[in-house]
């Protein structure tokens, strides 16, 4: 066997084995963290929805957008929660994950005064720290699905905040693999965010939630 491909099956190894500990750690983590079921949810002031696109790149619905719309519009109307703040990606004039999801919150009977948009959830760690730093919040309830609830809570305790997770329907079919598969990569980035110590993007004024 040459050197080089000697070399490539190291590295390979060391990236397969930071992949399988990584996904096992947040699992481990997050045991017991994470629910389907309402009543299994303390009532917390703050719900936060981690952001997603409204719709998929060939113009079809992401369920993923409708199914988390459903479990904060449920978890608020079984009070509880107060105050959903949504964070997610607003880089663009013509793309704004939160102003979607309110948009879809008040067709759903949640009161505008309820909601609360954090405009740079650019990563989920972005969105668990500004939560903490731009918005007060310290101990909140996660909405997502529940995989990447799991990560989000991993970097919400990390980072002095704690979390739950109230666990949106899951995607089945292609579209949910793939983001799975993405997942096991995204849970190895966290690691490296923490070791590195990154924080978000932008931060700025205080917003209180009232």
């Amino acid at each position: 066997m040459s050197r080089k491909r000697k070399i490539l099956l190291l590295i390979i190894f060391l990236i397969s084995g930071s992949v399988i500990m990584s996904n096992y750690s947040i699992e481990k983590f997050s045991k017991g963290k994470t629910s389907y079921h309402i009543d299994k949810v303390k009532k917390h002031k703050v719900g936060l929805v981690l952001g997603t696109s409204k719709t998929l790149k060939n113009g079809r619905r992401n369920l993923y957008f409708q199914y988390r719309i459903k479990a904060a519009v449920a978890l608020f109307k079984a009070k509880k929660i107060q105050y959903i703040l949504v964070s997610g990606d607003h880089g663009t004039k013509t793309y704004n994950e939160p102003a979607d999801f309110k948009e879809e919150l008040i067709k759903n009977g949640i009161p505008k005064n309820k909601i609360y948009l954090d405009y740079a959830g650019f990563r989920t760690l972005d969105s668990v720290i500004r939560a903490k730093e731009v918005f007060g919040q310290t101990r909140i309830v996660i909405i997502s699905q529940e995989f990447h609830n799991k990560r989000a809570i991993y970097l919400a305790e990390k980072n002095g905040i704690r979390a739950f997770g109230f666990n949106a329907k899951s995607v089945n079919g292609r579209n949910g693999i793939r983001t799975n598969l993405r997942e096991y990569f995204a849970r190895t980035k966290v690691f490296l965010d923490i070791i590195f110590g990154v924080q978000p993007k932008y931060l700025g004024k205080k917003i209180e939630i009232i």
